[in-house]
């Protein structure tokens, strides 16, 4: 049919809607001129001026195709259509998977449904993708059947935004591979992997005013199967921990959820040495003022992380051994600092600080050096070494660089424990990942935390648009389907602009190499050297930011913290006292070599290598690439649908904008450019 045809009188259309986004409509004439007059839902009559085919509003497709659970099945695909679609499917019909061609939408319905059982998991087991009703068993079941008919690597990339649901997709397809691919012999390697699940929950998740089960970081989880496509094994990776929670939370949010576990069972024998209290009486847990999770017993929580860790093979005195790290950490926030008189801004201990010998107690370490660390640092120049000291603020921020760097190194050390436990002898055939990581992020703050998440975002989505359009392309070439090329989004030059020589990651690791670098400086050199191109702009009305043009959206960064959280820097002192504690593990988590040496001439002595943040990420983030780049994908996008956290509740500019973040409208776009709805070709049966 002709383009006029299509908009006679009587055809069915969207129309912008400022609060609905989109809204029908009906055209009242057949279309002949340069105007088209369209009655909307509630009688109103617009005309809509029409220079070309693209001024034209979107048509609505037959009620008959209303509904589908797969989106490429309608007549007319475009962003109207998937949203009212998405709409139709969970609010009236409860259903919260829908596929977009390859891809998996999941609108988190903030409600537990009986969808997940073993009964389940048989029913889909087995089955091709698109004979029963979409689910993240199906794609769990896809990337299991073709690991298993063509030996190939396959991984799960699960995404979405804080809340979305995207921590709950991967435990069920990781519960669906412990299912179906269980260990021959009775090595309960299915259930230690599922085990991992509450241990990284308790020590990497926490509240935050979006979610109340947040991954602070990302993780890549291998599981290793043998040529019988039994489980043998796994590995994990993971990605940019939130330190920054361990010392601050923002009102409405808590600290990660193993330090709320703890002191909800300060009376357990195991834990009554660590001089624990209510969570509230600490500084490091009380910053939120939100204490609690609705509907969780966190002592129970704790019973279950404990199981967990005895399960992996963590032993009762290790177990002992992370808990006595964890309390002081909580104890170490409680220490405070106050100037030593009227004429002096030097730092020193509270009197009356119990706060602190309990700590060094903890760490197994000298009170009067942990103290004298905290308060001073060592200088060390050409011609002499000398202590000075701190102002409060400044040991203030020493003594919470100290926790958040324990806390880390606590957190790899759990995570090597892990990896050693699922390691597996045995010979692997193949492999599935099971990728859950960060969604794009924009607040009304957005500071080096956002920046790396969107950066992992650009790449991830780099790689999702390229396979969707080498999978399209492939389509039309094996049906002899011709086809002009399709113009994509390319987001490489956003890519470049983040990590290519002299840019924003360049720059700032060459700012935190000067002697006096500073956030202001790395802006200024910013606005200089990037102020062409055209993915970033300089805020008008800030000289404190920078505005970078994301596929997803314009982000402002503030600058400020930058180069401190770049360089994550610990003292040199700190390390050397915390390696001569009386406890194993305390020391164990240092075991790096401890670099002795002045970074500058009259700087303060630091620990580690000069590698920064950024470029360990960028370096991590090129490895997932080539992991994922050499496996089969397949994409679960989760839909956050409110912010309330209401159960099946649909706020369609939350949804709409979360599509367009997360590549599914780039799909649409492309499919669409094509020949966009796909029908089955039956092929008759060969009779001999």
């Amino acid at each position: 049919m002709s383009t006029a045809e299509l908009y006679c009188k009587g055809a069915r259309v969207w129309l912008r809607d400022e609060e609905k986004v989109w809204k029908s409509g009906v055209v009242r004439a057949d279309w002949k001129g340069h105007e088209l007059s369209v009655e909307d839902e509630k009688g109103k009559v617009i005309t809509i001026a029409v220079s070309k085919d693209g001024d034209l509003p979107p048509l609505r497709n037959p009620d008959i195709l209303v509904g589908e659970n797969d989106l490429t099945t309608l007549s007319y695909l475009h962003e109207p259509a998937v949203l009212y679609n998405l709409d139709i499917r969970f609010l009236q019909q409860h259903a919260i998977y829908t596929y977009c061609g390859i891809v998996l939408v999941a609108v988190n319905p903030y409600h537990l449904l009986p969808i997940y059982g073993v009964d389940v998991i048989d029913a889909y087991r087995g089955q091709q993708m698109g004979q029963m009703d979409p689910h993240i068993f199906a794609v769990a079941e896809e990337a299991y059947r073709r690991m298993t008919r063509e030996g190939k690597n396959q991984s799960i990339i699960v995404s979405g935004e804080s809340g979305a649901g995207k921590t709950e997709s991967a435990k069920y397809a990781m519960r669906y591979f412990a299912t179906v691919g269980g260990a021959a012999a009775d090595t309960q390697i299915e259930k230690k992997v599922l085990a991992s699940n509450p241990i990284m929950e308790a020590i990497g998740n926490a509240k935050t005013i979006r979610n109340d089960n947040s991954s602070r970081f990302g993780k890549y989880i291998q599981i290793d199967f043998d040529r019988n496509q039994h489980i043998i094994g796994a590995n994990m990776r993971t990605y940019l921990l939130e330190k920054s929670r361990v010392v601050f939370q923002a009102d409405g949010e808590r600290n990660y959820h193993i330090f709320y576990q703890l002191c909800a069972s300060r009376k357990q024998p195991q834990l009554q040495d660590l001089k624990l209290g209510p969570i509230t009486d600490f500084h490091y847990g009380n910053q939120g003022d939100s204490v609690e999770l609705e509907g969780v017993d966190d002592c129970i929580q704790f019973e279950s992380t404990c199981d967990a860790l005895s399960l992996l093979s963590v032993a009762s005195d290790q177990q002992r051994a992370i808990f006595r790290v964890l309390a002081a950490v909580l104890h170490m926030g409680n220490v405070e600092f106050v100037e030593k008189g009227r004429r002096s801004d030097d730092a020193m201990i509270k009197k009356g600080c119990a706060s602190l010998s309990v700590c060094a107690g903890l760490l197994g370490v000298d009170t009067s050096m942990l103290t004298k660390w905290l308060c001073n640092r060592k200088i060390v120049t050409a011609k002499e070494t000398y202590v000075k000291p701190l102002t409060v603020e400044q040991a203030k921020g020493a003594r919470d660089g100290l926790a958040k760097h324990l806390y880390a190194q606590l957190f790899g050390w759990v995570v090597t424990q892990v990896n050693k436990t699922l390691m597996s002898v045995l010979k692997k055939r193949s492999f599935i990942g099971v990728l859950d990581i960060y969604g794009f992020e924009m607040f009304e703050v957005n500071s080096f935390e956002q920046f790396c998440i969107n950066y992992a975002n650009e790449k991830l989505q780099q790689q999702f648009t390229q396979h969707v359009f080498k999978l399209e392309q492939e389509e039309y070439t094996n049906e002899q389907i011709e086809w002009s090329f399709i113009d994509f989004y390319d987001n490489q030059p956003c890519i470049d602009l983040i990590e290519a020589k002299l840019g924003v990651l360049d720059l700032l690791d060459e700012e935190c190499r000067m002697p006096k670098g500073s956030d202001k400086g790395w802006l200024q050199k910013l606005y200089k050297s990037l102020e062409s191109h055209s993915h970033f702009l300089k805020p008008r009305l800030s000289n404190t930011a920078f505005t970078v043009r994301h596929f997803a959206d314009m982000v402002e960064y503030e600058n400020n913290g930058f180069l401190e959280k770049n360089k994550d820097r610990v003292v040199h002192e700190h390390i050397v006292l915390l390696k001569a504690s009386e406890y194993e593990l305390v020391g164990e988590l240092f075991e790096e070599k401890t670099e002795k040496r002045a970074s500058k001439r009259g700087q303060p002595q630091h620990s580690g290598t000069d590698r920064t943040v950024g470029s360990q990420f960028r370096d991590s983030l090129t490895a997932l690439m080539a992991i994922l780049n050499s496996t089969i994908p397949h994409y679960v996008r989760c839909i956050k649908p409110n912010d309330m956290k209401m159960a099946f509740s649909f706020e369609p500019h939350r949804a709409i904008q979360q599509l367009r973040a997360c590549g599914v409208l780039e799909t649409i776009r492309i499919s669409a450019a094509g020949y966009p709805s796909r029908l089955v070709r039956q092929c008759d049966k060969l009779v001999a």
